[in-house]
Order: structure tokens, then sequence, then C-alpha cells
């Protein structure tokens, strides 16, 4: 099965850099917001050496690979619940995907902008999730409103399905991600082709730049937080330099290896991207 993630996040935090960096393409990745409009998608196989094995095994010609579909996601930004900034065009690109990686910037540079005109990454995610939240509370509650008449009637499944999309709802009143309602999977089953965007796996990729100030590396307060709320979430992360990625992105094997570990002291953060589909 071919999987699909979607890289979101604010305007200009590097996601159009770790697209191409991720795909090997060149889409547009410019110093101002809103540079994407409309999502790119990049096909990316993901080897395995299980299958070269078999093919040994069983003298098969033709090896082909699981892929992972990236799409670039224009930049959200607060409101887009409402279709601030085009929000609910964007929003409704990520009810496609599997899985989300939300690109998180980590550095400072008075040079690159920055929507918010200061670097606070656990705001920046605020802002993000926050949207995603209300997004699927406007889902829920039309959906809960629609059922209200055959829960009327009697209707047993009409029933089952508002008391589940009442628990999403206090969680998502909570401002929670609808993953903390704790479903289970005859549960999930009944709300899955409402496609809700916090109950996706999310992956937070946080974007650093070498030679510039970088919160991981100077350990301060922002960045304490940050990590301490990733945790709590649940939720994983990998640090990456998306800059330094996609400069090397027309290298392979152990040159690029090699180049990376001088440059960042960091490993390829593609196959970590991959594992939380």
């Amino acid at each position: 099965m071919n999987l699909s993630i979607g890289i979101v996040g604010l305007p200009n935090v590097g996601k159009s850099t770790l697209f191409n960096a991720l795909t090997k393409k060149c889409v547009p990745a410019e110093n101002y917001p809103f540079c994407t409009i409309d999502p790119s998608v990049g096909v990316v196989p993901v080897p395995d050496e299980r299958l070269y094995k078999l093919s040994e095994f069983s003298k098969t010609q033709k090896i082909v690979p699981a892929i992972v579909e990236f799409v670039d996601i224009a930049g959200l930004v607060k409101g887009a619940s409402e279709g601030e900034g085009l929000g609910n065009k964007f929003l409704s690109n990520i009810k496609e995907v599997n899985s989300i990686a939300e690109v998180v910037r980590i550095f400072e540079d008075g040079d690159i902008l920055h929507v918010a005109g200061h670097i606070n990454p656990l705001n920046d995610i605020g802002v993000i999730n926050l949207e995603l939240i209300l997004s699927d509370l406007q889902t829920v509650q039309k959906r809960i409103g629609n059922v209200e008449k055959d829960v009327k009637k009697g209707d047993k499944l009409a029933i089952q399905e508002k008391e589940i999309l009442q628990k999403i709802e206090k969680v998502l009143l909570d401002e929670k991600f609808a993953s903390f309602a704790n479903l289970d999977e005859k549960e999930l089953e009944v709300v899955k082709g409402f496609m809700l965007l916090t109950l996706k796996p999310v992956m937070y990729v946080l974007n650093k730049k070498a030679g510039a100030k970088n919160l991981d590396e100077t350990q301060d307060e922002r960045w304490t937080k940050l990590i301490e709320f990733i945790k709590n979430s649940g939720s994983d992360y990998v640090i990456v330099d998306a800059g330094l990625e996609n400069e090397l992105k027309e290298m392979e094997g152990e040159e690029k290896e090699m180049f990376r570990k001088e440059l960042a002291g960091s490993t390829s953060p593609q196959g970590r991207m991959v594992s939380m589909t």
C-alpha cells in the first residue's frame, strides 16, 4: 500500500525546501509568505532490503518498492479554519493525506522572514494545531446536527455514531487532538469517512540552519518547552536542516552521508519521516 505525507506548517518555515530535498524536485521556495498556493506532489521509492533478498531467491526480474507520496501544502495561518489565507482550501488538501509532517522553524535569522516577527516554535505549533482542531470541530458538530433526526427516531446506528462524535467533540473543545479520545478500532471505523485531521499521525520536523542561531544548540527555554510538549503529545520529531538537505539532494550513498555529517552532524531524515506512516 502506498502512503502519503502532507508537509504542513506556517508560511515561510521551510516546507517547500524540505519537499524539494525529499523528492529532488524544484518547486519555488522563496523568502515570502504564500509562495506555495497549489499543493505539489512528489513520489519517493522506499528501499527495502527484504525485497532484494526475495528477488534473489525467486529469480524475479523486476522489483517494485513501496512508495511514499509527499505533498507540499501551502502555509496555514491563524484563522485558516474560517478561510483566512485561503485556509479552507489548504485544510482540505490535508484531508487527503495519511500522515502529517509539521515543519517548525527552530533557527533565528534576520534575513529570513517569520510571519509572527519572532521565533517561538511552541507558539507556531499552537497556531497550526488549533486550526486543525477547529476544522475538525466544524466537521464533527455539523455531523452531529445531521444525525440528530435519526437519533430521535431511535436509529441504533445513528445513536452510536452520535456518541462517538460527542467523545471526539469533547476533546476538541478542550483544544486537544481527536486522537486523545482514545477510540477503539470499531469507533475509528465509524468516523473514518470524515477524514479528521487530528486523527492522523503527526511528526514534527524541526528545521534548523547551518551557521544560524539554532535553538537545539543554544538549549534555551524555548527548546526545552518544545521538546516537553512533543513528548507529552505522543508524537515524534526529527531535526533537519532543510536547506542543507536540498543542497545535497543530487548526491547519493556514502558521499552524501559524509557531507551531511561533516556539515550538520546529522543523518538522513527521510527514513524517520517514512517510519511515521
